[in-house]
């Protein structure tokens, strides 16, 4: 009897222990791809599992990406993007192919723990103009039904991303609606997510409203207090978050889903291309809104819930994003392109700063600049060559790199090209302008990049494909009692 009762107690301490595991931790991250400079998903995934990050949203269902989360223990949202929206709406089989491909292979014991899939990304948003709006609501049939014949239904859920231009207020969170064309679908949405169990996804960027609007009050956009603090009625809103999430509380609210949980899809802060994207913006804002969340104080409207997940956008740069919105599209990351943290930063999941990623495959240390016996004076045409195929951003004003003079300017666009060219000794040449270097060229805080060799890889990840560390051998040790409970019986 002792032994058993000693069995017993061992069981309930695992079960109480793995409970606690950071993987119950609200703050995720998006991890984007776009780049040309993309460390091993291997690398990427050991990076996150260093650092704690249990929970990680994707863009697409990448299937190296999808391989390298297998047995890592992280909770992952894999997204049907809005070009294969059509598709799916229109076709029962087109969706159960989608499942079948893109999530049924890959789930089970060892496998990749999806928990969400996102179905379009913002599909809602106003330039859009409306052209993946009538897909939604039959996409989301399709791919539930083929989750019900996968038996998948009751673990994964349907939910859609969508901008905070979705809904909009007069003048307070308190008057806050949907676009007047979105009610109708935002209901059914609300309606699906509700009867489901998911939570309503929006992406929140007080960074945008700072910079898009020249009067918008920069203590506002941060956790800090304002100056400028929104006063609705008995409500008072001191930071553009909270300010923005009650808004879409009360939208939700007159359309009759007023207690559907929210979750934060992307939020973070650009790190440079902007004027008020730097390192010490970036850290404040992340850190302020870390704190916010952990402390489960929640909004006017919600106090003591705090958002159900958090991304936060996001977890690498991206070096090949589109820079329409603005330069500073291509440096959210809280870790530069190759998983180097670029400020101190406490996630709030066990460590009190940000690890480096480790094992990243970098090519040789040699750099193209320009070169010094050269006159310089035609030089302008092998620039915009370079810049329009490679990252200049660093260079213009509010990047790190501004200021470091014509040659500097010359030499950081001839090495950003040579290394997205995985230095190619003909893509230095520029009608010999350019010269191979060994010594770092870089200039205080601008960083001339040494590209990724992303033909190699590492192992998948340091525990396999099962669980890890100490929990792991609290598993075995729960093998251990079933089985001597289930020999002993009733004695």
């Amino acid at each position: 009897m002792a032994i058993r009762s000693a069995a017993l107690l061992a069981l309930l301490v695992l079960v109480a222990f793995c409970a606690g595991r950071p993987a119950d931790a609200a703050i995720g991250v998006n991890w984007g791809t776009v780049s040309l400079h993309r460390a091993p998903p291997s690398v990427v995934v050991d990076l996150m599992r260093a650092n704690r990050i249990s929970k990680v949203k994707l863009f697409d269902a990448d299937p190296g990406v999808l391989r390298a989360l297998a047995g890592s223990g992280i909770q992952v949202m894999v997204g049907l993007t809005n070009g294969e929206l059509a598709s799916v709406a229109g076709s029962q089989a087109a969706a159960d192919a989608w499942v079948a491909q893109n999530v049924t292979r890959y789930v089970g014991r060892g496998g990749v723990d999806i928990r969400y899939i996102a179905v379009g990304n913002e599909p809602f948003l106003t330039s859009y103009q409306g052209q993946f709006q009538s897909y939604i609501i039959p996409a989301m049939t399709n791919v539930q039904q083929s989750l019900v014949k996968a038996n998948l239904a009751s673990y994964v859920k349907l939910v859609v991303p969508c901008n905070a231009d979705a809904y909009e207020s007069a003048s307070v969170p308190s008057q806050g609606v949907f676009r007047t064309e979105l009610t109708q679908i935002m209901t059914q949405l609300a309606a699906f997510l509700s009867s489901s169990g998911a939570p309503f996804i929006v992406n929140i960027y007080p960074f945008l409203s700072l910079y898009q609007n020249s009067d918008f009050p920069q203590d506002y956009a941060f956790f800090e207090g304002s100056t400028h603090p929104l006063v609705d009625g008995p409500n008072v809103y001191y930071n553009a978050f909270d300010g923005n999430f009650d808004t879409l509380v009360s939208a939700l609210g007159k359309i009759g889903y007023g207690n559907l949980p929210i979750a934060i899809g992307e939020i973070g802060w650009p790190t440079e291309g902007a004027p008020s994207a730097n390192l010490t913006a970036a850290r404040a804002f992340n850190q302020g809104l870390i704190n916010r969340i952990t402390s489960n104080k929640g909004t006017p409207l919600r106090p003591g819930v705090p958002p159900a997940d958090v991304y936060l956008f996001s977890l690498l740069d991206e070096e090949q994003k589109s820079v329409l919105p603005g330069n500073f599209e291509r440096h959210w990351g809280i870790f530069s392109f190759d998983g180097q943290a670029k400020y101190p930063l406490n996630l709030g999941l066990g460590n009190s700063v940000l690890k480096n990623a480790k094992e990243v495959p970098y090519l040789p240390s040699r750099w193209c600049v320009a070169n010094p016996a050269r006159n310089l004076d035609s030089v302008a045409d092998h620039m915009k060559l370079a810049c329009s195929m490679a990252d200049c951003t660093r260079l213009y004003y509010g990047g790190s790199c501004y200021g470091i003079g014509e040659k500097g300017n010359v030499s950081y666009a001839f090495n950003s090209y040579y290394q997205q060219q995985k230095q190619d000794p003909k893509s230095c040449d520029f009608d010999g302008l350019g010269m191979i270097t060994y010594l770092d060229p870089s200039m205080g805080e601008c960083r001339f990049l040494v590209g990724v060799d992303d033909s190699k890889s590492s192992a998948v990840a340091s525990c396999g494909g099962g669980c890890c560390g100490v929990c792991c051998g609290l598993w075995v040790l729960a093998v251990w009692v079933f089985m001597y409970l289930k020999v002993m019986g009733s004695a």
